[in-house]
């Protein structure tokens, strides 16, 4: 049941990922920095340049449309609508009517679509180019996600993430193997979400993936390079309040939710730590083979799916 205080823990949550979302994108820079030995930009390089961005001129292509103009209010308040139920305090969805995998799901999808046809919507070829590219990566992601997903669901029985999130972290699931196999292809699922090495395909051509971003300026593209760092850090915390919810708050006492985001806040150090890892010991991949390396997430989905049959 919805209540005031659950609104309230959901809007806290939204907030907190919206301020704290520059932050993990420096992080991640300053690690990747690190790790290859030169100096880099600042943690809050990213606060820099978004309040830059702002001062600017918001200028939008003449042969623009509706979509183009509405992308980056859509994407922003979507993935904000989304850290509103996740569990990442708590072991339960602050806001359940959103906490579902399939409205989750579907959230996300509504980005991804909105950021796709603003690239066709501009009339620019490059930007026509990165749209259909990335709906393709949705194609290769998104499927992955929901088998895994779907996975956990069975075991769990609901659908609900607060509730998937508290039988794995009870240990009310009847098979190990399917859960750690669901979690393992749900994480490199992730990994190829964030756009890392060997799937950073933004920083491989400005036409794959930001290619949707090369029309747009000022006010317009502070609040999607917000939002995509906003994308990155809920899609680390639905991971975690999902497989990792170990540390969270199971009620709503003060000292359980600040604990709940200490350990919060460690956990995404530690993914993003191990994603810079990661990231600095991989080659970039061509475009065209990430459909095959994409079935890899597939086939671990498919094979957790079957150790839940047969219950191993």
């Amino acid at each position: 049941m919805l209540t005031f205080s659950h609104l309230i823990l959901g809007l806290f949550q939204a907030l907190l990922l919206l301020a704290a979302a520059p932050l993990v994108s420096g992080l991640s820079r300053m690690i990747r920095a690190k790790l290859h030995t030169r100096h880099g930009p600042g943690l809050l390089q990213d606060y820099r340049d978004i309040a830059k961005l702002m001062t600017r001129q918001d200028l939008t292509p003449p042969d623009s449309g509706f979509a183009f103009r509405a992308m980056p209010a859509v994407m922003l308040t979507t993935v904000l609508v989304i850290a509103m139920g996740i569990p990442m305090l708590t072991r339960f969805t602050p806001v359940a009517p959103i906490g579902d995998l399939i409205t989750i799901i579907y959230l996300f999808a509504l980005a991804r679509f909105f950021f796709s046809l603003s690239g066709i919507d501009s009339g620019s070829s490059f930007s026509g180019i990165g749209g259909s590219r990335e709906l393709t990566m949705g194609v290769l992601v998104e499927p992955v996600m929901l088998l895994s997903l779907f996975v956990a669901a069975l075991l769990a029985g609901s659908t609900n993430l607060g509730a998937i999130g508290t039988a794995i972290a009870d240990g009310h699931v009847h098979s190990a193997t399917a859960t750690i196999v669901a979690a393992l292809s749900f994480a490199y699922a992730i990994y190829i979400e964030l756009g890392k090495l060997p799937y950073d395909m933004a920083e491989a051509e400005q036409e794959l993936q930001e290619g949707p971003l090369t029309e747009y300026s000022g006010p317009s593209l502070a609040l999607i390079k917000w939002a995509m760092a906003l994308k990155q850090t809920v899609v680390v915390a639905w991971f975690v309040g999902v497989f990792l919810p170990f540390g969270s708050a199971s009620g709503m006492t003060f000292f359980g939710l600040l604990f709940g985001l200490v350990a919060f806040a460690i956990k995404l150090v530690l993914i993003f730590a191990a994603v810079g890892v990661v990231e600095n010991s991989v080659a970039r991949v061509r475009f065209r083979l990430t459909p095959q390396h994409s079935w890899v997430g597939v086939g671990a989905a498919s094979l957790a799916f079957v150790f839940y049959l047969v219950g191993l």
